[in-house]
This record gives structure tokens, C-alpha cells and sequence, in this order.
């Protein structure tokens, strides 16, 4: 029989505009806490200088679920995971947990710099509760999953930032927490990491244990959870099955849109090779667009700036629908630039799909572009953005005159031929 592990009661968190809470010293940390008796108690109503990162919050999560948090940037996912894991306290409310907690919120979080590799994992296997022995028995199969093997005797201030990640990870999730807070820091290892990682909590979630998965992944949500909480503003704004509330995620203005722009080149996605611009959904004429008529084709395109000349450049989408299944992947193959190298300059890229393809629904698009020989993702954006197909009834589409459910990722209008022989009398 499960039982309840996780339960989050009128949980709200606000911070004060312009305030910097910093605690170097315990001294520090009295002074603040002495300072705030003495102030007003924010209000929602009344005081523009306080902005509730979550309020009024409740939910359960039962032992041994798997539970996605999404939403836009800035919707309180992140605060609450940092209120579960006592990193943060909350304004109002509580939030109980019945169990060993294992977090991964920041790239490194819980490590010391000065220790080796080596210390950091009894260090944080000791934080959990975990006795010596325990540790040593998983140390081999923690070291191995994390591939820094050759670097577990160096002081981990000397790590890169996927170094730390990867150990950091594996220290979370080969410890045995029972719980397992995650956040969005998988987006900062590769491709084959990310995968790893997945694959490992979903060992996790069959295991019995509890996860909580902040991402803006939706297919990877959509394969691993077995539920989803989408927050909005700070508040819970759906609670249920990964399908539905994915599918009203973006299908709502607060999912991701047909258009997404990166006007800081130092925050977009990219390195020195190349940064990305924009990408955008949109019809044959140019005309940007969050649903097409199944029976007409789309164009996705990306814009971004070569930064470093001589580059064999393949940018690439890989399109998902809203069940996390990936539907086809496409790249750049055009006699233009195949196994060419590029000039610095700004370019733009886009792939025709034709009508009469895709199949009716949500589609997601995650953009990269990536060099070949050897092997280089210079930038892999999920989720960048996302357009319905929409069908019709008027019988000449791939539907034809049925319409009930018509499942399949494509849909396409095939050609069909019938020979007929008049019957014999």
C-alpha cells in the first residue's frame, strides 16, 4: 500500500524587490533573521516591493511516483524543489517530507571545491545518512557511471562544468535517496548523458522511489513521469496525467510558442563556433504560425551567426509529438552546404514539410546544429518550439470520411491503385 511521502500545505514563498539576502557568517545570518521581527509582514495586496515566487500551493505525492513540475521560466518550480529540500524556507504554509532526500538543483551542489572527487562522494554520501561502508560498496559503480574516473583523485575546482554534473548525478542517484529532487541541470550535459540520466531515473521510479523532475523537456516528461504538475506564476495550474497536462501546457499561452528569440547573444544557445537567433514556425510564405492545416505544408527555420570560419556546419530538428514520441529527425543535407565549410555571417536555414504528412496534434521541435567529423553538438535547444496540425472533417484529408480516433505519428496521403474485373454472370 503506498503511503503519502511528500505533502505540500498552503506552501507560499515571496521575495522583497531589491533585496539581497546573503549569509557569510552565522553572524550574518542571526542579523537578518533579527532584522525581519521588526518589519512588516509582506503583503499580496499592498506591497508592489514583494513578488510571490509560490502562493497557495497544495498537492501529495505518493511513495514511488514520478512527478514532472513544469512551466515557463519564473513559475516557481525551482523554489519549490529548493523548499523541499530545505535549501529555502517558505513564507507560509509547509511542506512535509518522509524520507532521504538526494538533490541535484545546482551543478554541484553539496560539493566542497577543496576535496577531491573522491571526498565529495563519501561527503555527500555521508550528508544522506549513509554509513561508510554503504558508500564504498557503490563507489566503483558511482565512479564508473560518471565517466571521471581518471579525475577522482583531483579537487573537484578543477572540474568543468560537466565533470561536476555527471559526478554529481550519479553521487544523487546511486545513493539511494528516497527521494530524488532534479532539476533542469541535465540540460548541461551532452546528448548521451542526458540519455544516461534518464534511463537511471527511471530505474529509480520502478524501483519504488520518489522523483521530482523539474524540466522543459516535454518528451523527455512525457516518457518518464507518471504524472505532471504544471505551476503558472506561482501557482499550481494543472495537476494529472503527463498527456493532458502537457497537451494544456502547450496549448496554452503559457507553453512554448511557434517563435522564440535569443536577443542577448550571451544567453543564447551556442558557443564560439556558432550562437542561435530565433527559430520560428510558419507557413509557405513566410507568415509565422501556431497551427496549419494538415493538408498544407510548414517550414521551421532557424536563424543564427557563424562566429568562426571553416566549420562543416549540419544544423538539424528533431520533432517530437506531445506523447514524447520522436517523430522524425531532419537534417541538412542540401547540396548548398553539405560537407562544406561556412564563412562567418548570419544565416538562415529552413526545411520544408510537405501537407499531408504529419499527423494531427501537437508537435514540438528541439534545434541543433552540430558538426560531424569528429562528432560536436555545438548547441541542442528542447522544446524551442511547438505548432499544432490541425485535421479536417470535409473528407480530403488522409481521414477521409472517418472521424473518430486516428492514431499514428505521420499521416500521410498515399497514392492508391484498384483493378476491377466485371464479375462473371
Amino acid at each position: 500500500m503506498s503511503r503519502t511521502i511528500i505533502k505540500v500545505n498552503n506552501l507560499g514563498k515571496s521575495y522583497r524587490i531589491g533585496e539581497i539576502i546573503r549569509h557569510d557568517t552565522l553572524r550574518d545570518a542571526a542579523s537578518h533573521l533579527f532584522s525581519r521581527a521588526f518589519r512588516r509582514s509582506p503583503s499580496r495586496k499592498h506591497d508592489s516591493d514583494v513578488i510571490w515566487a509560490l502562493d497557495s500551493v497544495n498537492f501529495e505525492v505518493q511513495q514511488g511516483e514520478v512527478v514532472g513540475i513544469i512551466g515557463r521560466n519564473g513559475a516557481g518550480k525551482s523554489t519549490l524543489l529548493k523548499i523541499l529540500s530545505r535549501i529555502t524556507m517558505p513564507t507560509q504554509g509547509q511542506a512535509t517530507i518522509e524520507g532521504r532526500v538526494g538533490s541535484l538543483l545546482e551543478v554541484g551542489t553539496g560539493f566542497h571545491p577543496e576535496l577531491t572527487g573522491r571526498e565529495n562522494v563519501y561527503l555527500n554520501g555521508a550528508i544522506l545518512g549513509m554509513k561508510k561502508l554503504e558508500i564504498k560498496n557503490k563507489f566503483d559503480e558511482i565512479v564508473d557511471f560518471s565517466g571521471v574516473d581518471k579525475f577522482i583523485d583531483t579537487p573537484i575546482k578543477r572540474y568543468s562544468s560537466g565533470m561536476y554534473l555527471r559526478l554529481a548525478f550519479a553521487v544523487a542517484a546511486h545513493l539511494e535517496p528516497e527521494i530524488l529532487l532534479v532539476d533542469e541541470v541535465l540540460a548541461v550535459g551532452d546528448i548521451d548523458f542526458q540519455r544516461k540520466c534518464l534511463n537511471k531515473m527511471k530505474v529509480i521510479g520502478q524501483g519504488g522511489r520518489t522523483v521530482l523532475f523539474v524540466s522543459h523537456n516535454m518528451p523527455a516528461v512525457t516518457r518518464l513521469c507518471s504524472r505532471v504538475i504544471l505551476f503558472d506564476k506561482g501557482r499550481k495550474a494543472e495537476d494529472g496525467s503527463p498527456h493532458a497536462v502537457v497537451g494544456a501546457y502547450l496549448k496554452s499561452d503559457i507553453g512554448t510558442s511557434a517563435q522564440r528569440e535569443w536577443k542577448m547573444p550571451a544567453k543564447a544557445p551556442g558557443n564560439e563556433v556558432v550562437r542561435l537567433n530565433a527559430v520560428r514556425v510558419c507557413t509557405e510564405d513566410g507568415r509565422t504560425t501556431e497551427s496549419i492545416d494538415i493538408r498544407k505544408p510548414v517550414c521551421i527555420e532557424m536563424e543564427y551567426d557563424v562566429l568562426e570560419s571553416n566549420q562543416v556546419l549540419v544544423p538539424n530538428y528533431h520533432i517530437f509529438n506531445d506523447e514524447g514520441i520522436c517523430v522524425f529527425i531532419t537534417t541538412d543535407c542540401s547540396n548548398d552546404w553539405s560537407r562544406k565549410p561556412r564563412p562567418k555571417g548570419h544565416y538562415l536555414s529552413r526545411v520544408r514539410i510537405p501537407g499531408n504528412f504529419l499527423s494531427e496534434g501537437c508537435l514540438i521541435v528541439n534545434v541543433a546544429i552540430c558538426t560531424m567529423i569528429p562528432v560536436r553538438i555545438h548547441f541542442h535547444e528542447a522544446d524551442a518550439v511547438a505548432f499544432h496540425v490541425v485535421d479536417s472533417l470535409d473528407g480530403n484529408s488522409a481521414r477521409g470520411d472517418y472521424g473518430g480516433d486516428y492514431p499514428g505519428v505521420v499521416r500521410p496521403l498515399l497514392e492508391w491503385t484498384t483493378q476491377y474485373n466485371k464479375a462473371f454472370d
